[in-house]
């Protein structure tokens, strides 16, 4: 059997020192170290003055090894961990997408190429006071924003914690890093606009309005009213762009004056799918309809039988309330789902025409719908429900603003309470 090196089973050796006293050295016995795949050995120190301090320091390796409390040491840099630590990761699409681009343009081009093992606290709040000053290309030029900084920040805190699970450093440094705080990220909120009870009537008035071209009959065929059932679906009830494009005709229930919501319709990188609806862990929310809109969407199904009908084989049903028409075919078919993007154009030309706030997204029919049902008085939990909130208290810490007619009401039911009237 052939002799073993010098400790290379994990025994302390005398190391010769020119001109001074020798000293003793240890390394760690041939182990695995999961950051490189293979089994490796390393010093835990060479400069001990006695063989039993040496012998001392390999206890204390065995032990805190056992316990977890040593991280494998590597080279792995911690671009490298990112993109293995999403290649494995389990969410959505869309989810997913997001991870990537933060990853892609916040994090590996800043702190990319440090050391898993070496990666601070510090490390990322430098990271964080850089994208709060720094100019950033993919937002107009400006640094990110408080909200952004804190999605890199809970990035790199869920890979960091997964790096230590699999024992690939002792702590996870988010922990203890500052990225921006809630409140930084409520002072920064945009205030997006909204619209009115009036002026939302007056809007859907318009879109309904043929637009009286000579080919207009002001019914099926014309383009002119394509869109006027989805602007309305979004302004009545409040889904997401993203839900309204997704849903399903099997899925509307008539009788009972409801649309289930089962899909979704949403952009991956470049393209965009039709998926399950998993937004807030909502399996196929049921949110419930007045008459008039279903009215609406009984006048969308005529038109797009009459679609069918016109096109064909061309049209490639997909069982899609608002299916991309025939009006410019996609790669020679219709039926499928619309490309998101192009419905939010579509959408910002219609708002320049009708001089809307320039700054009004279809999202903003979200908004709207909420600040509107409030103000009226609705039920906070109706309200809640119907846009899938996945709770009244989040409602309420969004849209609870103070309003000043309900705040003279209730100082007038406080007064009256108090027989404040009675003292006068």
């Amino acid at each position: 059997m052939a002799k073993r090196g010098n400790g290379l089973g994990g025994t302390p050796v005398e190391i010769p020192r020119k001109g001074r006293p020798n000293t003793w050295g240890v390394r760690t016995p041939l182990h695995f170290d999961k950051a490189q795949g293979k089994p490796v050995r390393y010093w835990i120190g060479r400069d001990y003055p006695t063989k039993t301090a040496a012998e001392k320091a390999l206890r204390e390796w065995h032990s805190n090894y056992d316990a977890g409390k040593i991280a494998a040491r590597s080279d792995m840099k911690l671009g490298d961990w990112l993109d293995k630590w999403l290649s494995n990761h389990r969410k959505e699409g869309t989810t997913m997408a997001g991870y990537e681009t933060k990853i892609r343009l916040h994090i590996k081009p800043h702190i990319g190429s440090v050391k898993l093992c070496e990666v601070t606290d510090d490390t990322l709040d430098d990271l964080y006071r850089l994208l709060e000053t720094a100019p950033c290309p993919t937002n107009k030029g400006k640094p990110l924003g408080a909200k952004s900084i804190r999605h890199v920040h809970n990035v790199l805190s869920a890979a960091l914690k997964a790096a230590k699970i699999k024992k690939l450093i002792v702590a996870n440094p988010a922990e203890d890093a500052h990225p921006p705080t809630e409140r930084q990220i409520r002072a920064q909120e945009q205030k997006y606009p909204t619209l009115d009870d009036g002026q939302t009537a007056r809007f859907l008035a318009t879109v309904w309005e043929p637009c009286g071209n000579r080919a207009c009959d002001g019914g099926l065929t014309h383009h002119c009213l394509r869109d006027a059932p989805l602007w309305t679906v979004y302004a009545a009830t409040g889904v997401r762009r993203s839900e309204a494009l997704g849903m399903k005709w099997s899925l509307v229930h008539w009788e009972e004056g409801a649309i289930e919501l089962g899909s979704v319709v949403v952009e991956v990188g470049n393209s965009y799918h039709l998926r399950k609806l998993t937004k807030d862990g909502d399996d196929n929310a049921l949110i419930f309809v007045d008459q008039s809109v279903m009215n609406i969407l009984k006048w969308q199904k005529e038109r797009q039988d009459a679609e069918r009908k016109r096109l064909g084989v061309a049209w490639v049903d997909h069982d899609l309330v608002f299916a991309r028409d025939g009006f410019k075919l996609y790669r020679g078919e219709a039926g499928g789902p619309q490309d998101p993007e192009k419905v939010s154009a579509r959408w910002r030309t219609l708002r320049t025409r009708l001089k809307l706030p320039d700054e009004f997204r279809i999202h903003d029919w979200r908004h709207s719908y909420v600040t509107n049902a409030l103000e009226a008085g609705e039920n906070l939990v109706e309200v809640s429900a119907n846009v899938r909130h996945h709770s009244p208290a989040y409602t309420a810490a969004k849209y609870g603003k103070r309003r000043t007619e309900n705040a003279r009401k209730l100082a007038a039911s406080n007064a009256n309470r108090i027989s404040l009237p009675s003292l006068v």
